[in-house]
């Protein structure tokens, strides 16, 4: 058993704790961006705004426009105030799908970290849910049209982390396991095989660069739908 085990044993007292390459990978992330964004802020503040940014406050900039772009179609007004950590995430996560090009295991196929991250998001939507009028509110918003369908709300309210948990450890997972299998079978095949390699980049393009992406894009699409259902004024 733990020489299968790819990740580090940590022994504290009695109790075996036991972190994956992936839940490493997650947190090696999460040191990088602290240090990059602690970094690109102190860049900002000695920018002069009289010119036009370049160079790594271009790039900065391009990505956050990209991450409000993802989100502003559902939060529309409250983009801003959801921006800072949403587009983090945003980041992180396409950073974590993209982690394949390295021969890294991206940590979005464990579904430790995906859980962790659907709940989050299911835990804000409730929380602003519950804030917007309070918890009587709330429990009416579920018992909508009727106080039959309760049931069926609580249901559909509890599908959200699982169906966002799921569909991205499907795809990431597949898509690693696909790449595993390829170059197992290469490495079996050479040196006939050698020319095959010509297929890998392109195999690589879809698996990890567009899925990755697409994922992404879809978990946060998601997650923004159901927090606007919350936080946004309705309008007719």
């Amino acid at each position: 058993m733990e020489s299968s085990f790819d990740g580090f044993i940590i022994m504290i007292g009695g109790y075996r704790l036991e972190l994956q390459q992936s839940v490493i990978n997650w947190l090696i992330l999460c040191i990088i961006f602290c240090g990059f964004f602690i970094w690109a802020g102190k860049k900002f503040e000695k920018a002069d705004v009289r010119k036009a940014p370049s160079g790594i406050l271009l790039i900065v900039e391009m990505v956050c426009d990209l991450c409000q772009n993802i989100l502003k179609d559902n939060l529309k007004e409250k983009t801003r105030h959801y921006l800072p950590l949403l587009g983090t995430l945003v980041m992180m996560m396409a950073c974590s799908n993209l982690l394949g090009l390295l021969g890294l295991q991206p940590p979005t196929s464990n579904l430790s970290v995906n859980i962790a991250l659907a709940l989050m998001m299911f835990f804000m939507i409730q929380y602003n849910g519950i804030r917007k009028g309070g918890l009587l509110a709330r429990m009416k918003e579920l018992a909508e049209p009727m106080w039959i369908m309760t049931p069926l709300n609580i249901v559909g309210e509890l599908a959200l982390p699982v169906s966002l948990s799921m569909r991205l450890f499907g795809n990431i997972l597949a898509g690693s396991i696909i790449m595993m299998l390829v170059y197992t079978l290469l490495k079996m095949l050479m040196p006939f095989t050698a020319l095959m390699y010509i297929a890998t980049p392109f195999l690589h393009a879809y698996f990890d660069i567009f899925s990755g992406l697409i994922q992404t894009y879809i978990f946060f699409t998601l997650s923004s739908f159901f927090l606007s259902e919350q936080v946004c004024e309705e309008q007719d």
